[in-house]
């Protein structure tokens, strides 16, 4: 009998890991819904800079499909990020609103385009320790012409076009380049205070208020129109029930291996912000 014992010590201990795999592929593939009493709500998170929309807007999309979904809360927790992106994210959401309600919810940070990313919810709600607002725009970029002079560096370029180097770190920008790079943020500035009051039902006359890169505390942000409560992520999640006439709310799993490995992003992202916040970003 302890040979048979030990036999299969020893087994396990030769195929531990081809058995931790199998039991991960397993856990991965296991259903995490029930056929018969399916999810009506969804969450969605934006989290960390936004470069890319493709994740957030794919899960948008979804929850536009699935009929079962009465209702979504799109949690954020971002400094902001690139221009497209972040556009692509809240004219998705706009599109989501109309068919069904999306409640959307500072959990940290919710400045410049994770902002932006928001604005069409039917609601925001921000906790009462979080960032919002920023509305600006900024493109920066070094000079350093005076480190390749100290090293012999010359660099040559043959071009076509006047503003083809405009914002080049090679030296000093030229007054038209400047001026055309100074058009460019206003006109995506005009974009977003356009796009906010829209949708926050705010006048454009009054965005040196709400706009301007103003970073508000959420009790700020509602007082100027960027949100609409102060509240924790409970009270965020029952507004949505209530918005969606959902009497026994039902929130949407994700797969489980797809759900461990964003969480080990999400951590990973939460912990560079805690240490490199920067309103930096495009917007």
């Amino acid at each position: 009998m302890f040979s048979a014992i030990g036999n299969l010590i020893k087994w396990i201990g030769d195929h531990f890991w081809g058995m931790l795999f199998l039991l991960i592929v397993i856990a991965a593939l296991a259903p995490n819904e029930d056929p018969a009493n399916p999810p009506n709500l969804q969450e969605i998170k934006v989290v960390g800079t936004i470069l890319d929309a493709d994740s957030v807007v794919k899960e948008i999309e979804e929850a536009i499909r699935n009929k079962n979904i009465k209702g979504v809360l799109l949690d954020i927790n971002s400094p902001g990020g690139s221009v497209p992106p972040s556009i692509e994210i809240s004219y998705a959401i706009r599109e989501l609103a109309k068919q069904k309600p999306v409640v959307a919810y500072a959990s940290g940070i919710m400045a410049s385009g994770s902002y932006y990313s928001a604005i069409y919810a039917n609601k925001i709600i921000a906790n009462p320790g979080a960032i919002v607002g920023s509305i600006g725009v900024i493109m920066e970029s070094a000079n350093v012409k005076e480190l390749l002079d100290s090293i012999g560096i010359k660099p040559q370029t043959v071009q076509q076009g006047t503003y083809k180097q405009a914002g080049t770190p090679m030296r000093e920008w030229t007054p038209e380049e400047r001026a055309e790079l100074e058009q460019l943020t206003k006109d995506t500035y005009d974009l977003f205070v356009s796009d906010v009051a829209r949708a926050r039902k705010l006048e454009n006359r009054d965005s040196k208020l709400y706009a301007d890169a103003h970073i508000f505390s959420a009790n700020r942000a509602k007082k100027v129109g960027l949100i609409d409560q102060v509240g924790i992520k409970m009270e965020a999640k029952k507004e949505l029930e209530k918005l969606a006439h959902v009497t026994n709310p039902k929130w949407k799993e994700k797969d489980k291996f797809e759900s461990f490995m964003e969480n080990i992003k999400e951590e990973s992202i939460l912990r560079i912000q805690s240490t490199l916040y920067s309103f930096k970003a495009i917007l």
